[in-house]
Protein backbone atom coordinates (compact mmCIF):
# COMPACT_ATOMS: atom_id res chain seq x y z
CA UNK A 1 0.00 0.00 0.00
CA UNK A 2 1.51 3.38 -1.17
CA UNK A 3 1.02 5.17 2.61
CA UNK A 4 3.17 6.93 4.17
CA UNK A 5 2.79 8.90 7.49
CA UNK A 6 4.78 11.45 9.05
CA UNK A 7 4.47 13.67 12.14
CA UNK A 8 5.29 17.69 13.33
CA UNK A 9 3.02 19.51 15.31
CA UNK A 10 0.40 23.03 15.13
CA UNK A 11 1.43 26.55 15.96
CA UNK A 12 -2.41 26.66 17.58
CA UNK A 13 -1.19 28.28 20.78
CA UNK A 14 1.80 26.77 22.46
CA UNK A 15 0.35 24.18 23.23
CA UNK A 16 1.71 22.73 19.93
CA UNK A 17 -1.22 19.74 19.12
CA UNK A 18 0.32 16.95 17.35
CA UNK A 19 -0.12 16.65 13.60
CA UNK A 20 0.05 13.25 11.69
CA UNK A 21 0.40 13.96 7.84
CA UNK A 22 -0.74 10.74 6.20
CA UNK A 23 0.29 10.79 2.17
CA UNK A 24 -1.37 8.19 -0.09
CA UNK A 25 -0.63 7.34 -3.21
CA UNK A 26 -3.07 6.19 -5.98
CA UNK A 27 -3.38 5.41 -9.20
CA UNK A 28 -6.02 7.59 -11.59
CA UNK A 29 -5.80 10.98 -12.74
CA UNK A 30 -2.51 12.43 -11.39
CA UNK A 31 -3.46 15.25 -8.83
CA UNK A 32 -2.16 16.91 -5.69
CA UNK A 33 -4.77 17.66 -3.16
CA UNK A 34 -4.56 18.50 0.84
CA UNK A 35 -7.45 18.03 3.04
CA UNK A 36 -7.60 18.39 7.06
CA UNK A 37 -8.99 21.98 7.14
CA UNK A 38 -6.08 23.42 5.69
CA UNK A 39 -5.47 27.22 5.50
CA UNK A 40 -3.62 29.50 2.17
CA UNK A 41 -0.17 28.82 2.77
CA UNK A 42 -0.70 24.74 3.69
CA UNK A 43 -3.04 24.24 0.08
CA UNK A 44 0.05 26.41 -1.46
CA UNK A 45 2.65 23.56 -0.07
CA UNK A 46 1.74 21.07 -2.84
CA UNK A 47 3.71 23.69 -5.46
CA UNK A 48 6.50 24.45 -3.10
CA UNK A 49 6.85 20.84 -2.48
CA UNK A 50 6.24 19.48 -6.27
CA UNK A 51 9.34 21.98 -7.44
CA UNK A 52 11.13 21.57 -4.59
CA UNK A 53 11.41 17.71 -5.13
CA UNK A 54 11.79 17.88 -9.05
CA UNK A 55 14.90 20.68 -8.07
CA UNK A 56 16.56 18.11 -5.79
CA UNK A 57 15.90 14.99 -8.64
CA UNK A 58 14.12 12.82 -6.75
CA UNK A 59 10.98 11.09 -8.88
CA UNK A 60 7.86 12.98 -8.41
CA UNK A 61 4.72 10.06 -8.97
CA UNK A 62 2.70 10.63 -11.40
CA UNK A 63 -0.12 9.70 -9.55
CA UNK A 64 -3.21 11.05 -7.32
CA UNK A 65 -1.29 12.28 -3.72
CA UNK A 66 -4.01 12.82 -1.01
CA UNK A 67 -2.21 14.44 1.75
CA UNK A 68 -4.52 14.24 5.01
CA UNK A 69 -3.66 16.29 8.34
CA UNK A 70 -4.90 14.71 11.29
CA UNK A 71 -6.92 15.54 13.43
CA UNK A 72 -9.89 16.91 10.81
CA UNK A 73 -11.45 19.48 12.66
CA UNK A 74 -8.11 21.39 13.75
CA UNK A 75 -7.58 24.07 11.17
CA UNK A 76 -3.73 23.97 10.02
CA UNK A 77 -1.93 27.17 9.00
CA UNK A 78 1.55 28.33 7.97
CA UNK A 79 4.21 26.17 5.88
CA UNK A 80 5.95 24.72 8.61
CA UNK A 81 4.13 21.00 6.90
CA UNK A 82 5.99 21.67 3.99
CA UNK A 83 9.09 19.00 5.16
CA UNK A 84 6.74 16.78 6.87
CA UNK A 85 4.25 16.12 3.05
CA UNK A 86 7.63 16.35 1.02
CA UNK A 87 9.10 13.19 3.16
CA UNK A 88 5.65 11.40 3.16
CA UNK A 89 5.65 11.42 -0.48
CA UNK A 90 9.33 9.76 -0.91
CA UNK A 91 8.25 7.58 1.40
CA UNK A 92 5.20 7.05 0.26
CA UNK A 93 6.61 6.40 -3.15
CA UNK A 94 9.30 3.84 -1.61
CA UNK A 95 12.27 6.16 -2.14
CA UNK A 96 12.58 6.68 2.12
CA UNK A 97 12.60 4.09 4.38
CA UNK A 98 9.20 4.44 6.64
CA UNK A 99 10.33 3.16 9.83
CA UNK A 100 12.60 5.60 10.60
CA UNK A 101 10.02 8.58 10.11
CA UNK A 102 7.98 7.83 12.73
CA UNK A 103 10.57 8.18 15.44
CA UNK A 104 10.83 12.09 14.51
CA UNK A 105 9.39 15.26 14.16
CA UNK A 106 9.55 17.25 10.73
CA UNK A 107 9.80 21.11 10.67
CA UNK A 108 10.13 23.43 8.01
CA UNK A 109 9.15 26.02 5.04
CA UNK A 110 10.57 24.83 1.72
CA UNK A 111 12.42 27.01 -1.17
CA UNK A 112 11.65 25.88 -4.46
CA UNK A 113 15.00 24.51 -4.23
CA UNK A 114 14.78 22.50 -1.00
CA UNK A 115 16.27 24.86 1.18
CA UNK A 116 14.41 24.74 4.56
CA UNK A 117 13.17 28.12 5.57
CA UNK A 118 12.98 28.75 9.39
CA UNK A 119 9.47 29.03 10.66
CA UNK A 120 7.94 30.74 14.10
CA UNK A 121 6.77 28.77 16.75
CA UNK A 122 10.11 26.38 17.72
CA UNK A 123 10.17 26.45 21.18
CA UNK A 124 6.66 24.81 22.11
CA UNK A 125 7.13 22.05 19.65
CA UNK A 126 10.64 21.30 20.91
CA UNK A 127 8.88 20.91 24.10
CA UNK A 128 6.01 18.88 23.18
CA UNK A 129 7.80 16.54 21.28
CA UNK A 130 10.46 16.11 23.51
CA UNK A 131 7.93 15.56 25.91
CA UNK A 132 6.66 12.82 23.68
CA UNK A 133 9.43 10.83 23.00
CA UNK A 134 9.99 11.57 19.59
CA UNK A 135 13.28 13.69 18.40
CA UNK A 136 12.38 17.24 16.10
CA UNK A 137 14.15 18.05 13.38
CA UNK A 138 14.05 21.54 12.33
CA UNK A 139 15.84 24.40 10.23
CA UNK A 140 18.84 25.50 10.91
CA UNK A 141 17.92 29.33 11.12
CA UNK A 142 16.07 27.74 14.24
CA UNK A 143 18.70 26.20 15.76
CA UNK A 144 19.13 28.88 18.27
CA UNK A 145 15.29 28.94 19.79
CA UNK A 146 15.56 25.35 19.75
CA UNK A 147 18.82 24.47 21.65
CA UNK A 148 17.10 26.48 24.87
CA UNK A 149 15.48 23.44 25.37
CA UNK A 150 18.46 21.35 27.41
CA UNK A 151 16.68 18.05 27.12
CA UNK A 152 15.67 18.21 23.97
CA UNK A 153 18.05 15.96 21.38
CA UNK A 154 16.98 18.43 18.39
CA UNK A 155 18.55 17.92 15.01
CA UNK A 156 18.84 20.50 12.10
CA UNK A 157 19.50 20.94 8.55
CA UNK A 158 19.98 23.43 6.01
CA UNK A 159 18.33 21.39 2.82
CA UNK A 160 15.51 18.40 2.56
CA UNK A 161 18.69 16.46 0.70
CA UNK A 162 20.45 16.90 4.16
CA UNK A 163 17.29 15.05 5.87
CA UNK A 164 16.49 12.73 3.20
CA UNK A 165 20.86 11.54 3.46
CA UNK A 166 19.92 11.46 7.39
CA UNK A 167 16.78 8.71 6.88
CA UNK A 168 18.36 6.72 4.22
CA UNK A 169 21.90 6.27 4.92
CA UNK A 170 22.62 7.47 8.48
CA UNK A 171 24.06 10.62 7.29
CA UNK A 172 24.81 12.48 10.37
CA UNK A 173 22.94 16.01 10.92
CA UNK A 174 23.95 18.88 13.19
CA UNK A 175 23.01 19.08 16.52
CA UNK A 176 21.43 22.07 17.92
CA UNK A 177 23.90 24.54 19.84
CA UNK A 178 23.26 27.87 19.94
CA UNK A 179 25.94 30.18 19.48
CA UNK A 180 24.61 33.10 20.53
CA UNK A 181 26.34 35.42 22.97
CA UNK A 182 23.32 36.38 25.82
CA UNK A 183 24.53 39.61 27.33
CA UNK A 184 22.68 40.89 30.59
CA UNK A 185 20.61 44.28 29.86
CA UNK A 186 21.55 47.10 31.70
CA UNK A 187 18.14 47.72 34.17
CA UNK A 188 17.23 51.32 35.85
CA UNK A 189 18.29 51.93 39.07
CA UNK A 190 15.79 52.99 41.92
CA UNK A 191 18.53 55.39 43.30
CA UNK A 192 17.91 57.93 39.61
CA UNK A 193 14.48 58.76 42.09
CA UNK A 194 15.02 61.07 44.41
CA UNK A 195 12.73 61.24 47.39
CA UNK A 196 9.07 59.76 47.52
CA UNK A 197 10.02 57.08 50.64
CA UNK A 198 6.58 55.77 50.83
CA UNK A 199 5.78 55.53 46.86
CA UNK A 200 9.38 53.28 46.96
CA UNK A 201 8.61 51.09 49.98
CA UNK A 202 5.41 50.51 48.19
CA UNK A 203 7.25 49.28 45.08
CA UNK A 204 9.63 47.00 47.63
CA UNK A 205 6.40 45.25 49.07
CA UNK A 206 4.77 45.21 44.99
CA UNK A 207 8.49 43.37 44.52
CA UNK A 208 8.52 41.23 47.65
CA UNK A 209 4.49 39.57 47.22
CA UNK A 210 4.22 40.04 43.49
CA UNK A 211 1.21 42.53 44.27
CA UNK A 212 0.04 44.71 41.81
CA UNK A 213 0.19 48.28 42.31
CA UNK A 214 -1.23 51.72 40.95
CA UNK A 215 0.28 55.17 41.25
CA UNK A 216 -1.72 57.75 41.28
CA UNK A 217 -0.60 61.59 41.85
CA UNK A 218 -0.09 65.19 39.98
CA UNK A 219 2.23 65.30 36.45
CA UNK A 220 6.08 64.96 37.14
CA UNK A 221 5.98 63.42 40.72
CA UNK A 222 8.06 60.57 39.51
CA UNK A 223 5.20 57.56 39.07
CA UNK A 224 6.47 56.58 35.79
CA UNK A 225 10.10 56.34 37.10
CA UNK A 226 8.94 54.09 39.66
CA UNK A 227 7.21 51.79 37.65
CA UNK A 228 10.05 51.15 35.09
CA UNK A 229 12.51 50.14 37.84
CA UNK A 230 9.75 47.36 39.20
CA UNK A 231 12.22 44.52 37.04
CA UNK A 232 15.17 45.86 38.46
CA UNK A 233 14.00 44.65 42.58
CA UNK A 234 12.80 41.15 40.97
CA UNK A 235 14.66 37.90 41.17
CA UNK A 236 16.40 36.39 38.44
CA UNK A 237 13.94 34.00 36.69
CA UNK A 238 13.92 30.00 36.57
CA UNK A 239 14.93 28.06 33.47
CA UNK A 240 11.09 26.85 33.59
CA UNK A 241 10.09 30.26 33.82
CA UNK A 242 11.99 31.65 31.10
CA UNK A 243 11.06 28.65 28.57
CA UNK A 244 7.35 29.39 29.71
CA UNK A 245 7.98 33.00 28.19
CA UNK A 246 9.64 32.05 25.63
CA UNK A 247 7.12 30.09 24.35
CA UNK A 248 4.81 32.75 24.48
CA UNK A 249 7.03 35.10 22.15
CA UNK A 250 7.91 32.05 19.78
CA UNK A 251 3.80 32.09 18.79
CA UNK A 252 3.45 35.61 18.77
CA UNK A 253 3.67 38.27 16.15
CA UNK A 254 7.29 38.84 16.27
CA UNK A 255 8.84 35.68 17.18
CA UNK A 256 11.50 35.24 19.72
CA UNK A 257 14.53 36.65 19.91
CA UNK A 258 17.36 35.10 21.71
CA UNK A 259 18.83 38.25 22.44
CA UNK A 260 16.35 38.56 25.18
CA UNK A 261 16.86 34.81 26.91
CA UNK A 262 16.00 34.88 30.82
CA UNK A 263 15.23 38.83 30.78
CA UNK A 264 12.21 39.68 32.93
CA UNK A 265 9.48 40.90 30.36
CA UNK A 266 8.33 44.37 30.66
CA UNK A 267 5.51 45.49 28.51
CA UNK A 268 3.85 49.13 28.54
CA UNK A 269 1.08 49.35 25.62
CA UNK A 270 -0.10 52.45 24.63
CA UNK A 271 -3.71 53.57 25.50
CA UNK A 272 -4.90 53.66 22.38
CA UNK A 273 -4.52 50.01 22.33
CA UNK A 274 -7.12 47.75 21.43
CA UNK A 275 -8.95 45.02 23.34
CA UNK A 276 -7.69 42.18 21.61
CA UNK A 277 -4.03 44.23 21.17
CA UNK A 278 -4.23 43.65 25.39
CA UNK A 279 -5.71 40.73 25.49
CA UNK A 280 -4.62 38.56 21.90
CA UNK A 281 -6.63 37.77 19.07
CA UNK A 282 -6.73 37.35 15.53
CA UNK A 283 -6.90 33.98 13.12
CA UNK A 284 -4.67 31.93 13.98
CA UNK A 285 -5.00 33.64 17.87
CA UNK A 286 -1.84 35.12 18.87
CA UNK A 287 -1.00 36.03 22.11
CA UNK A 288 -1.49 39.90 23.68
CA UNK A 289 0.17 41.92 25.79
CA UNK A 290 -1.10 40.36 29.07
CA UNK A 291 1.11 36.61 27.59
CA UNK A 292 3.66 38.34 26.48
CA UNK A 293 3.89 40.35 29.90
CA UNK A 294 3.73 36.48 31.61
CA UNK A 295 6.09 36.33 34.55
CA UNK A 296 6.89 39.87 34.30
CA UNK A 297 5.61 42.97 34.39
CA UNK A 298 2.33 45.10 32.89
CA UNK A 299 2.55 48.45 32.88
CA UNK A 300 -0.54 50.59 31.58
CA UNK A 301 1.32 54.17 31.90
CA UNK A 302 -2.45 56.89 32.80
CA UNK A 303 -4.59 54.11 33.38
CA UNK A 304 -8.05 56.41 32.88
CA UNK A 305 -7.09 57.25 28.99
CA UNK A 306 -7.98 53.45 28.11
CA UNK A 307 -11.33 52.76 26.70
CA UNK A 308 -13.16 51.24 29.36
CA UNK A 309 -13.82 48.37 27.78
CA UNK A 310 -10.38 47.49 27.22
CA UNK A 311 -9.30 47.96 31.16
CA UNK A 312 -12.77 45.67 31.62
CA UNK A 313 -10.54 42.81 29.85
CA UNK A 314 -8.25 42.64 32.37
CA UNK A 315 -10.63 41.68 35.22
CA UNK A 316 -10.08 37.58 34.36
CA UNK A 317 -6.32 37.38 33.84
CA UNK A 318 -5.65 39.58 36.83
CA UNK A 319 -7.87 36.89 38.93
CA UNK A 320 -6.82 33.93 36.95
CA UNK A 321 -3.61 33.86 35.49
CA UNK A 322 -4.65 33.26 32.02
CA UNK A 323 -6.59 34.20 28.80
CA UNK A 324 -9.02 32.27 27.05
CA UNK A 325 -9.80 33.36 23.39
CA UNK A 326 -12.94 31.63 22.02
CA UNK A 327 -13.89 32.33 18.57
CA UNK A 328 -16.87 30.44 16.14
CA UNK A 329 -14.21 28.09 14.50
CA UNK A 330 -11.38 28.00 17.73
CA UNK A 331 -10.77 28.05 21.49
CA UNK A 332 -6.93 28.62 22.70
CA UNK A 333 -5.88 29.66 26.43
CA UNK A 334 -2.41 31.53 26.73
CA UNK A 335 -0.95 31.88 30.21
CA UNK A 336 -0.86 35.35 31.77
CA UNK A 337 0.66 35.51 35.05
CA UNK A 338 1.85 38.79 35.09
CA UNK A 339 2.17 41.79 37.77
CA UNK A 340 0.53 44.58 37.00
CA UNK A 341 1.72 48.02 36.96
CA UNK A 342 -0.45 51.60 36.47
CA UNK A 343 0.09 54.89 37.43
CA UNK A 344 -3.00 57.71 36.74
CA UNK A 345 -3.39 61.55 37.89
CA UNK A 346 -6.30 62.27 40.26
CA UNK A 347 -8.22 64.29 37.67
CA UNK A 348 -8.36 65.60 34.08
CA UNK A 349 -6.03 68.18 34.77
CA UNK A 350 -4.01 66.24 36.90
CA UNK A 351 -3.29 68.86 39.74
CA UNK A 352 -6.57 67.83 42.13
CA UNK A 353 -3.92 66.41 44.56
CA UNK A 354 -1.22 69.06 44.52
CA UNK A 355 -0.63 71.59 47.02
CA UNK A 356 1.03 74.15 44.16
CA UNK A 357 -0.93 74.31 41.33
CA UNK A 358 -4.94 74.68 41.27
CA UNK A 359 -7.02 72.84 39.86
CA UNK A 360 -9.26 73.64 36.94
CA UNK A 361 -11.85 70.71 36.62
CA UNK A 362 -14.94 70.39 38.29
CA UNK A 363 -16.34 67.80 40.96
CA UNK A 364 -18.48 66.20 37.86
CA UNK A 365 -14.69 66.27 35.59
CA UNK A 366 -13.25 64.86 38.66
CA UNK A 367 -16.26 62.20 39.20
CA UNK A 368 -16.34 61.21 35.76
CA UNK A 369 -12.61 61.09 34.88
CA UNK A 370 -12.47 58.10 38.40
CA UNK A 371 -15.37 56.28 37.30
CA UNK A 372 -13.40 55.16 34.23
CA UNK A 373 -12.08 52.93 36.40
CA UNK A 374 -14.41 50.55 37.68
CA UNK A 375 -14.95 49.39 41.38
CA UNK A 376 -14.06 45.47 40.37
CA UNK A 377 -11.41 46.65 38.55
CA UNK A 378 -9.87 48.72 41.41
CA UNK A 379 -10.82 45.40 44.06
CA UNK A 380 -8.35 43.77 42.09
CA UNK A 381 -5.40 46.14 42.49
CA UNK A 382 -3.94 44.82 45.81
CA UNK A 383 -2.62 48.46 46.10
CA UNK A 384 -3.64 52.04 44.97
CA UNK A 385 -0.69 54.87 46.32
CA UNK A 386 -0.42 58.42 46.02
CA UNK A 387 2.69 59.99 44.86
CA UNK A 388 3.11 63.79 46.35
CA UNK A 389 4.93 66.41 44.25
CA UNK A 390 8.57 66.88 46.03
CA UNK A 391 9.78 69.99 47.40
CA UNK A 392 12.42 71.93 45.73
CA UNK A 393 14.97 71.24 48.12
CA UNK A 394 14.99 67.44 47.70
CA UNK A 395 16.01 67.80 44.32
CA UNK A 396 18.80 70.44 45.06
CA UNK A 397 22.21 69.00 44.78
CA UNK A 398 23.44 70.81 48.02
CA UNK A 399 20.52 68.61 50.26
CA UNK A 400 20.34 65.81 47.76
CA UNK A 401 20.80 62.34 50.05
CA UNK A 402 22.05 59.22 49.21
CA UNK A 403 19.43 57.19 47.59
CA UNK A 404 18.91 53.33 48.18
CA UNK A 405 19.95 51.26 44.97
CA UNK A 406 18.11 48.38 43.71
CA UNK A 407 20.53 45.51 44.51
CA UNK A 408 20.20 46.69 47.88
CA UNK A 409 15.96 46.52 47.89
CA UNK A 410 16.53 43.27 45.98
CA UNK A 411 18.12 41.66 48.75
CA UNK A 412 14.88 42.24 50.96
CA UNK A 413 12.85 41.43 47.65
CA UNK A 414 14.69 37.98 47.21
CA UNK A 415 14.26 37.31 51.34
CA UNK A 416 11.14 37.76 51.70
CA UNK A 417 10.71 35.45 48.38
CA UNK A 418 12.51 33.17 49.89
CA UNK A 419 10.10 32.55 53.30
CA UNK A 420 7.36 32.85 51.06
CA UNK A 421 8.24 29.58 49.15
CA UNK A 422 9.39 27.75 52.47
CA UNK A 423 5.80 28.37 53.76
CA UNK A 424 3.84 27.94 51.33
CA UNK A 425 5.38 27.41 47.87
CA UNK A 426 4.43 30.43 45.92
CA UNK A 427 4.13 34.32 46.29
CA UNK A 428 1.67 35.75 48.38
CA UNK A 429 -0.45 37.16 46.10
CA UNK A 430 -1.10 34.04 44.21
CA UNK A 431 -2.98 32.61 47.66
CA UNK A 432 -6.35 31.17 47.34
CA UNK A 433 -9.08 32.38 50.03
CA UNK A 434 -8.26 28.90 51.58
CA UNK A 435 -4.72 28.86 51.86
CA UNK A 436 -5.44 32.21 53.10
CA UNK A 437 -7.21 31.20 56.16
CA UNK A 438 -4.40 28.01 56.82
CA UNK A 439 -1.03 29.97 56.03
CA UNK A 440 -1.69 33.25 57.35
CA UNK A 441 -2.33 33.80 61.41
CA UNK A 442 -3.14 37.26 62.37
CA UNK A 443 -2.26 38.76 66.03
CA UNK A 444 -5.73 39.38 68.19
CA UNK A 445 -5.04 43.60 67.66
CA UNK A 446 -4.64 42.63 63.87
CA UNK A 447 -8.15 41.16 63.76
CA UNK A 448 -9.76 43.98 65.55
CA UNK A 449 -8.02 46.91 63.48
CA UNK A 450 -8.85 44.85 60.39
CA UNK A 451 -12.82 44.15 61.36
CA UNK A 452 -13.10 48.09 62.18
CA UNK A 453 -11.46 48.89 58.60
CA UNK A 454 -13.87 46.55 56.89
CA UNK A 455 -16.90 48.23 59.02
CA UNK A 456 -16.13 51.67 58.58
CA UNK A 457 -15.14 51.95 54.48
CA UNK A 458 -17.85 48.85 53.78
CA UNK A 459 -15.09 46.66 51.89
CA UNK A 460 -15.51 43.79 49.87
CA UNK A 461 -14.05 40.27 50.63
CA UNK A 462 -12.02 40.39 47.87
CA UNK A 463 -10.30 43.38 49.28
CA UNK A 464 -10.42 42.03 52.80
CA UNK A 465 -7.97 38.71 51.35
CA UNK A 466 -5.76 41.15 49.75
CA UNK A 467 -5.18 43.24 52.76
CA UNK A 468 -4.34 40.11 54.37
CA UNK A 469 -2.03 39.03 51.55
CA UNK A 470 -0.50 42.56 51.45
CA UNK A 471 0.19 42.51 55.75
CA UNK A 472 2.03 39.05 54.81
CA UNK A 473 4.33 40.38 52.89
CA UNK A 474 5.08 43.35 54.83
CA UNK A 475 4.95 40.43 58.02
CA UNK A 476 7.88 39.07 55.91
CA UNK A 477 9.68 41.97 54.82
CA UNK A 478 10.59 42.31 58.44
CA UNK A 479 11.19 38.39 58.82
CA UNK A 480 7.65 37.90 61.38
CA UNK A 481 6.32 34.79 62.32
CA UNK A 482 2.91 35.90 62.67
CA UNK A 483 1.00 39.28 61.16
CA UNK A 484 0.74 42.54 63.34
CA UNK A 485 -1.34 45.04 64.00
CA UNK A 486 1.53 47.36 62.47
CA UNK A 487 1.12 45.41 59.11
CA UNK A 488 -1.96 45.64 58.86
CA UNK A 489 -2.13 49.13 59.03
CA UNK A 490 0.62 49.68 57.08
CA UNK A 491 -1.97 47.92 54.36
CA UNK A 492 -4.49 49.89 54.30
CA UNK A 493 -2.28 53.03 53.87
CA UNK A 494 -1.30 51.23 50.44
CA UNK A 495 -5.20 51.10 49.60
CA UNK A 496 -6.23 55.29 49.38
CA UNK A 497 -9.31 54.63 46.99
CA UNK A 498 -10.78 52.66 49.25
CA UNK A 499 -10.53 55.53 52.16
CA UNK A 500 -12.30 57.87 49.54
CA UNK A 501 -14.94 55.51 48.73
CA UNK A 502 -15.63 54.81 52.33
CA UNK A 503 -16.03 58.33 52.94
Amino acid sequence: MALAIVYCRASSGIHAPLITVEVHLSYGHPGFRIVGLPETAVKESKDRVRSALMNTHFEYPIRHITVNLAPAELPKEGARFDLAIALGILAASEQLPKEKLLMHEFYGELALSGELRPMKGVLPVVLAATHAGKQPIVPYQNSHEASLVEKANVLCANHLLEVCAYLQHDTPLLPCVSSAVLEKKPTLNLADVKGQPHAKRALEVAAAGQHSLMLMGPPGTGKTMLANRLTSLLPELSEEEALEIAAVASVSMNGFDSATWRQIPFRAPHHTSSAAALVGGGRPPRPGEISLAHRGVLLLDELPEYHRHVLESLREPLEFGSITISRAAFQTTFPAKFQFLATMNPCPCGYASSSEEECRCSPEQVKRYLAKISGPLLDRIDMHVEVARLPADVLTKANMVKEEDSQTVRERVMQSRAYQYERQGKCNAALTASEIESKIVLEGSAIALLNQVMTRFNLSARVYHRIIKLARTLADLDACQDVAESHISEAISYRCLDRRRGG
